[in-house]
């Protein structure tokens, strides 16, 4: 018996010094492999900080040359560009555009400032937070002029912002005016009927769905948004008409909506003369040199738009921009 189970008994000691074997082994690799993922995840860690500080040194260095470069220039003519729709968001926003304002006018190198306009509107709020600021500004630096210079067009609340300029100068074939508010939007209550759909929505207030487009609107409903827009209009011609003080030759097609011609805008007083930016900043402020204050769209915000950060705030805007009052 003892014969028979001795061999039995001595295997196991070996099998148990076998098992701590790879146990040993197994962990030191999974240690080992640890390691080397912290050590890559360092190194990763350590690779877009140092990306990261040599962009923004990148950065630092280019905004100094403008500088710089506007230094060595000398006197010139600061130019900042409004073009697209007048919004909250984008090149054409009281955001990018009143920094841009204020950098070319503190500016002592600058001479006169020139507003080159390509816009067909949008909101009111930004157009007029643009407006108040240039009133500012031409307050502050009395002895700097503020010229406008449209090239394709400048309607609406592109013309909002104009208004607020010494001179506007323009292209003869360019589009000028379009002094009105809108507010559209779409109705679906009679194809609904006839699909035999029910709308069913419910609101605390009398006339908090007012602007829902599956739901008919009351006359009084459709009275309070036609007086607002009114209030709005009314505003408009108010800043159109100190704007341009005696110049402008007012008609009852003036405020009505209607867009016209360069040529036609000079002689009706919405603009002044025919001119570019380079014959203005030539033969008009006298620093033929012009340097671009424009506000451009910073790296951060570049990179959210790439990685889609702004897409639902984007879709947000989409559906409510039908409903908000616009200068178009």
């Amino acid at each position: 018996m003892s014969q028979e189970f001795g061999p039995q008994n001595n295997a196991t000691p070996n099998a148990d010094r076998d098992v701590q074997w790879e146990r040993s082994v197994l962990e030191r690799l999974a240690f080992e492999s640890l390691q080397e993922q912290r050590l890559r995840r360092r190194w990763s860690i350590f690779f877009k900080l140092a990306t990261l500080t040599l962009i923004m040194f990148a950065i630092y260095r280019f905004s100094d040359y403008t500088d710089d470069a506007a230094e060595k220039l000398g006197p010139h003519t600061a130019l900042i560009d409004v073009s697209g729709e007048i919004e909250s968001e984008g090149g054409a926003s009281a955001h990018d555009v009143i920094p841009a304002l204020n950098r070319a006018f503190s500016d002592d190198a600058s001479v006169g400032v020139i507003l080159r306009l390509n816009s067909p509107g949008g909101s009111p709020v930004q157009a007029g937070m643009i407006n108040d600021e240039i009133q500012r500004l031409r307050g502050e630096y009395p002895d700097k002029p503020l010229y406008v210079v449209v090239e394709e067009i400048c309607a609406s609340g592109g013309y909002y912002i104009a208004a607020g300029a010494d001179k506007i100068y323009v292209n003869k074939a360019s589009v000028v005016g379009s002094i009105g508010v809108l507010m559209d939007g779409f109705g679906f209550t009679g194809l609904m009927g006839k699909l035999g759909v029910e709308r069913r929505m419910m609101t605390a207030g009398e006339n908090k769905g007012m602007m829902d487009p599956y739901s008919p609107q009351t006359s009084k409903q459709k009275a309070y948004s036609q007086a607002m827009l009114n209030e709005i209009h009314a505003q408009f011609i108010d800043v159109v008409r100190k704007g341009r003080g005696t110049r402008l030759k007012e008609t009852p097609e003036t405020f009505s909506g209607l867009f016209w011609v360069g040529s036609k805008a000079v002689e009706m007083g919405l603009a002044d003369e025919l001119g570019t930016v380079d014959s203005v900043a030539r033969d008009v402020i006298k620093a033929e040199n012009v340097i671009d204050y424009t506000q451009k769209e910073g790296l951060p915000e570049r990179m959210l738009k790439k990685f889609g950060a702004s897409l639902g705030g984007g879709a947000i805007s989409t559906l409510l921009s039908a409903k908000r009052p616009s200068l178009h």
